[in-house]
């Protein structure tokens, strides 16, 4: 869209007045040549037009030549929530993403997350941000394209966030962004319970990841959350990898195997459910 287009017979609109007027039309973020088609001053000028409004706290940068405006409401927050402006940005950045991990299955109604980080999956490598009290987490994965993902309301905004039965395998596959074996238990179990026909789910979601994740998913749903009709995934698992995968990616073998999701049971876990 261009904004000096669009709105024309409104610009140029005084800096210290640009955030209201984002905000009452509608507008997330805008770029450094959006903002001085607004503003009414040369590109090279934006940065300096816009220090007095960010040191008042009504405008924040999360990526250079990105602007957001930020409500009065979070001005002790320093920022918008990341979903009023986590399409804007990662867009800027030029990368495919979607929010992953304990982020997506709070969204999904896993009730024990509250994550502190936002956990997103970028297809190359971003860096990790603070936008006001917010915080970014971004993981490289190449296989962004191929996760199953769905368009997520939240109270500040929509998100891409991986799907239920997705988020189930991203946090078998890294247990450590989890928060651990026995947190990954919880989470895995309480989308099941949340999300009908997860099942599915998984299975379209499977092959871009690995054995022991698929497993760990397997295992978790049978034992912990004590799901039935698991016999499609039950197959899946067994793959074609013919050692047992481990429960816990931390912790030694053990002889405790599960046959049925050839599972090297190598911890006790003790879900908070």
């Amino acid at each position: 869209m261009d904004i000096a287009l669009t709105y024309r017979d409104e610009i140029p609109v005084a800096a210290r007045h640009l955030p209201d007027w984002l905000l009452s039309h509608g507008i997330a973020a805008i770029t450094t040549d959006e903002a001085a088609k607004l503003i009414g001053v040369p590109k090279g000028q934006v940065r300096q037009r816009m220090a007095a409004v960010r040191a008042r706290g009504r405008m924040v940068s999360p990526s250079r030549g990105l602007w957001v405006p930020v409500p009065p409401d979070r001005m002790e927050w320093g920022a918008p929530e990341p979903a009023a402006y986590l399409d804007a940005l990662m867009a800027h950045l030029g990368t495919g993403y979607y929010v992953g991990w304990l982020s997506a299955a709070a969204l999904h109604g896993a009730s024990h997350q509250a994550p502190q980080v936002v956990q997103v999956a970028a297809d190359r490598h971003v860096a990790d941000r603070a936008v006001g009290r917010s915080r970014l987490h971004f993981l490289t994965r190449g296989s962004v394209g191929l996760i199953p993902t769905a368009r997520v309301a939240s109270p500040s905004g929509m998100l891409t966030a991986s799907t239920p039965g997705a988020t189930m395998l991203d946090v078998a596959e890294d247990i450590g962004e989890a928060g651990g074996v026995d947190n990954a238990a919880t989470v895995i179990a309480e989308l099941a319970w949340e999300n009908a026909g997860y099942l599915a789910d998984v299975l379209t979601a499977a092959p871009a990841h690995s054995n022991a994740a698929v497993r760990r998913v397997g295992w978790f749903l049978d034992e912990v959350a004590g799901e039935s009709g698991l016999e499609p995934l039950e197959r899946l698992a067994a793959g074609t990898a013919a050692n047992p995968s481990l429960l816990s990616p931390y912790d030694g073998r053990t002889s405790d195997v599960s046959a049925r999701w050839m599972i090297n049971v190598n911890r006790k876990v003790e879900p908070d459910l």
